[in-house]
Order: C-alpha cells, then structure tokens, then sequence
C-alpha cells in the first residue's frame, strides 16, 4: 500500500541548529551562533521560563480546551472579541486551521514568491491548488494592490506578508484594504504579522475591527506568533485573529488539545513582560542598523528581525561563514541564489556576522581572481 500521490508536495527547509552544523563538522557547539532562523537574539522572557517550570509538574494532565485567560489576554492586546482569536501549534497551525475552514477540494491559494513554504503547503494538505505572485528584487520587493491583482483569478485565499520574509518589506493598509475591496466577496486576504512586532508600521487588525478610519471587514484574517519577539519557537504558539462573523468556526477546525498547557503558560506570562519585547525590538532595530551600515554589500531594508543580503553566491558564503561558525540562511531554497538572510543578533552576534560575511567574501573573491588567473595560465 502507498500513500496519496504526494509529488506535488515539498518538504520544508528549516534553517539548520546548531548541533547539528557542530556534528557534521566535527567541532564544538560554542564554536557557532546560529543567525539562520530570526529567533529571539535575547531568548524568551524569564517570566515565561518560570512559568513552563511552574506548570512541568502538571504535564501529564490534558490542557484545557478552552485556554480562556490566553485568548482573553491576546483579545485584550488587540481590542478584539475573544472568540475571534484561535490558538494554534504555531503560526503554522493557524495556517492550516484557516485553510480547513475555507477551502473546498481544488480551491486555490495566491501566494507570493519568494516567501514562507508552508503557505503552498498547507494549502495542499487540504486538496487545494496553488497559484504565486511575485515580489521583485529589482524593485526592493515592494508589495502593493496591484502587485496580487495582477495575478489575481479569484483564489479563495490570498496570502501577504508583513514584513515579508525573506526581504523585509512591508505592504501599507490602504493597499490591502484596496486588495480586498478589488478581490471577490469570497475571498480570504490573509496578513501573516508574524514579524509584526518589529516593524514600525499599523497591524492590519485596524482592517478587521474598523479603526484607525477604516471600516470593519469581514474578509480579512491576520496571523500572529509568540516564536519571534516573544521568543517561544521552540513551544510552537500562534494564533489567527478572525473577523467575528465565522469566528465560532474555530470549534469546528479545531484539533483536540493542540495548544500545550506549557506553551498557553508561557505565553500568557511573555505576553505580560512587555519589557522583554522591548528590549528585543530595541535589540534587533540596533542590529539592522548595524548590517545595513557595516556590510559592504546591498543589504535590503527591512522591518523584520533579519536582513537579505546580496552575496553574489549564496551557498559559497554561507559554507563559508558556516565553517567560520557563523550560521546563516543561504536563500537558494527561496529562489534567492544570489542571497543570504542573517537573523539580527546581540550586538556582538552582529559584529561577528559583519566581520565574517566581509571576510569570506573577500576570501572568495581572492580565490575566484586565482582560478581566472590560471584559466588564462592554461590557455
């Protein structure tokens, strides 16, 4: 017996750990950092490790179902309706609850390219199609209206990110309200905020409730995670923020117990540390400056915790950098050969990542005029 025909599903690359580089090149861990995955340079909040240590003890109980003093807490934050807010196993899970409770066999997703692999994936866990629009590197990866519509054939979700991974680059709420307004009654324009704490931009949940002098909606959904700013990626919590008329759809997509209590414990705690948020924006917003300035290559501007950087060779420098025990994202996977992301660290993380993707690519570029030197040689 063999499963589904499954050949039009990739597997998703994650950025590699740190044992795991460590191992493979037979070398100590605290030779590396690791700057490949945009997590937290500061960690998570020590309120939210003495509230996982608080609550090990009760692991062998089922969580709630209902983690109400969580949804609560997050409604709260974003002046929304507690029903409207569905926890998931990360943003991942929140992706595949919103692709359950819109998608019919053969529906399709618009997603942009470059940009996050499970977008096409969940999508094709749930018998949908996918269709990409693409943001161009020659224009700084600018996202606007016209940039979907172009593309647009009435998909039953469209996907944007802001900030867009891996460039950085943001799309303002009037070109998503005007996405909206110019795409059918039935589709679903989903803003994925992961990175949303580090932009200093308006979240799109002012299109959903009707602030900031735009009226409410009801065909757009923003995506949220506690992996990035809050620092809890390895718990995998996230949540979408619905409009209220089908938030009671979450109770029919909903998998049983899928946020854990120890992860509902520590976002709920990091979630009232608004101190360690703000040293981490603060951290990274240093960081990005810092790239920016001292790289001496084109760095794209971002609004992210991360910055794309034009290497010229992507899996050359990072190789490199990796053997220099410094671990970046070789963007090749993103269709980005030419480009490396680097997850904005400490400061001294930083300066180290500054010097060795300087070093390298003056090392291979020495070494790139000796090959040519004895290609002429040869001839």
């Amino acid at each position: 017996m063999q499963p589904r025909d499954l050949s039009d599903h990739v597997a998703y690359e994650a950025g590699r750990g740190i044992e795991e580089v460590a191992r493979e090149l037979g070398r100590d861990p605290s030779e590396f950092v690791k700057l490949a995955s945009n997590e937290n340079p500061l960690g998570p909040s020590p309120a939210a490790a003495e509230a996982i240590r608080e609550a090990a003890s009760n692991v062998s109980s089922y969580p709630k179902s209902a983690h109400t003093d969580l949804t609560d807490a997050v409604a709260d934050r974003w002046g929304v309706s507690s029903a409207q807010v569905w926890l998931a196993n990360g943003g991942d899970g929140a992706l595949d609850y919103l692709s359950r409770a819109m998608l019919e066999p053969g529906d399709d997703v618009l997603v942009p390219t470059p940009g996050f692999a499970y977008y096409g994936m969940s999508a094709r866990f749930h018998h949908g199609d996918v269709r990409e629009y693409a943001l161009d590197r020659e224009d700084e990866f600018t996202q606007t209206a016209d940039t979907v519509l172009d593309e647009y054939e009435g998909e039953r979700i469209v996907y944007l990110t802001s900030p867009h991974n891996p460039s950085g680059s943001t799309i303002e709420l009037a070109e998503i309200e005007r996405l909206a307004d110019e795409t059918d009654a039935e589709t679903l324009v989903v803003v994925d905020e992961a990175y949303g704490e580090f932009a200093e931009t308006d979240s799109a949940l002012s299109l959903v409730e009707g602030r900031n002098g735009f009226d409410a909606r009801d065909d757009i959904a923003v995506l949220r995670t506690f992996s990035k700013a809050y620092g809890l990626a390895g718990l995998r919590l996230g949540y979408a923020v619905v409009p209220e008329e089908w938030a009671d759809a979450y109770a029919r997509v909903n998998t049983p117990f899928a946020a854990s209590e120890l992860a509902c414990r520590a976002g709920l705690a990091a979630l009232e540390d608004g101190d360690h948020v703000e040293q981490t924006v603060e951290t990274v917003r240093k960081s990005r400056a810092a790239m920016r300035e001292e790289i001496d290559a084109h760095v794209w501007e971002s609004a992210g915790n991360f910055v794309l950087v034009d290497v010229g060779d992507a899996t050359a420098v990072a190789d490199a950098m990796q053997e220099r025990g410094v671990i970046v994202r070789d963007c090749t996977s993103f269709g980005l050969p030419e480009c490396i992301r680097i997850t904005c660290g400490t400061e001294a993380e930083t300066e180290r990542a500054i010097e060795t993707v300087s070093d390298v690519r003056a090392d291979l570029d020495l070494e790139h005029e000796s090959d040519r030197e004895r290609e002429v040689a040869d001839t």
